[in-house]
């Protein structure tokens, strides 16, 4: 039996899990990490396969301070393994100023990073003659490899009253600073990023015949929240945000059909066959009880990535359908 048939895709699948990671190791083990309804820990799952991480127990590895920074929101955890050490990327407020928003990280130097020991290495550094990167609400962090290099890919808001949020790119000097001044990546354009807020946020990267793609999702966490993305070469300077090609429409929305509402703030994976996956969370429910953002109905969800006849990434619901 295809270890496919062990998943099923384009419905709740970790349940109250919202931004989902799945990180598959070198040795082929998978680990699960994302934001609790709490926003007050980090947590890991490890299983040998894509389907097990849906049961596998999830461990506590971090919680947040008790008070000042790191002491509130902590949010959309990454696990990254760089230069033989494991490293998470995450944003988190203040205690005392919970929307002060930063982005963070911690390293384990240990080979098993659930029973490892995790240091803090502080709010992320800027390259020096920076003076504005991380000064203003930043979060939801990404990094990736090109060539060589290791590029960081943030969301942070700009200007006075109901701020922007855009996407930053810099390639990094270490897995904690900056090499290079911010290069602003993305910012809403169109109506489908500007609903309720206008947002670009959550970015993630797959990687395919010589191309980059880097999907972000828009506008507020609702039924509007959706992904777009951008297309750039491997062979480009990735600092030039002219070589960035940017969709004009959604490449994943809420399909009221299907009961599938706000897809977005996805991952990227493979299953045990080499299959690419797409992880995202969505809502069942159009209208939400409450403050979205404490809302705990988003769902960690699994979707098969299709490529079309342009060698790009298709996101649909169809993808999976008759598996």
């Amino acid at each position: 039996m295809s270890k496919n048939s062990e998943l099923k895709y384009n419905e709740p699948w970790i349940m109250q899990r919202a931004d989902p990671y799945v990180y598959r190791h070198v040795d082929g083990t998978y680990y699960f990490t994302a934001s609790v309804p709490a926003y007050d820990k980090i947590i890991l799952r490890r299983s040998g396969s894509l389907s097990g991480l849906k049961d596998a127990e999830e461990i506590e590895i971090w919680h947040m301070h008790e008070s000042g920074v790191m002491g509130a929101h902590i949010w959309a955890p990454e696990l990254h393994f760089i230069d033989g050490a494991w490293y998470i990327y995450f944003s988190a407020g203040n205690k005392e100023d919970k929307w002060k928003i930063r982005p963070y990280i911690l390293q384990c130097k240990d080979a098993d990073p659930i029973t490892g020991k995790w240091n803090e290495l502080g709010k992320i550094q800027r390259a020096d003659g920076d003076e504005f990167s991380f000064e203003a609400f930043s979060l939801d962090a990404t990094v990736f490899e090109n060539k060589g290099d290791y590029y960081y890919v943030w969301a942070e808001k700009v200007g006075i009253g109901k701020q922007i949020s855009n996407l930053y790119i810099a390639r990094m000097e270490t897995p904690w600073k900056l090499a290079t001044v911010q290069v602003l990546l993305t910012t809403p354009d169109y109506d489908w990023e500007r609903v309720g807020y206008w947002v670009n946020e959550g970015p993630a990267v797959i990687k395919r015949n010589g191309r980059i793609f880097l999907t972000y999702s828009a506008s507020d966490t609702g039924e509007a929240y959706c992904m777009g993305m951008l297309t750039a070469s491997e062979e480009d300077d990735l600092l030039d945000p002219r070589v960035w090609e940017k969709e004009r429409y959604p490449i994943l929305k809420s399909d009221e059909k299907r009961g599938i509402f706000g897809p977005g703030h996805n991952s990227f994976t493979v299953d045990e066959e080499g299959r690419d996956i797409c992880v995202f969370h969505a809502r069942n429910e159009k209208v939400i009880e409450g403050d979205p953002l404490y809302n705990p109905g988003r769902h960690a969800r699994l979707m098969p990535v299709m490529w079309n006849d342009e060698g790009k990434p298709v996101l649909s619901y169809e993808n999976g359908e008759q598996e």
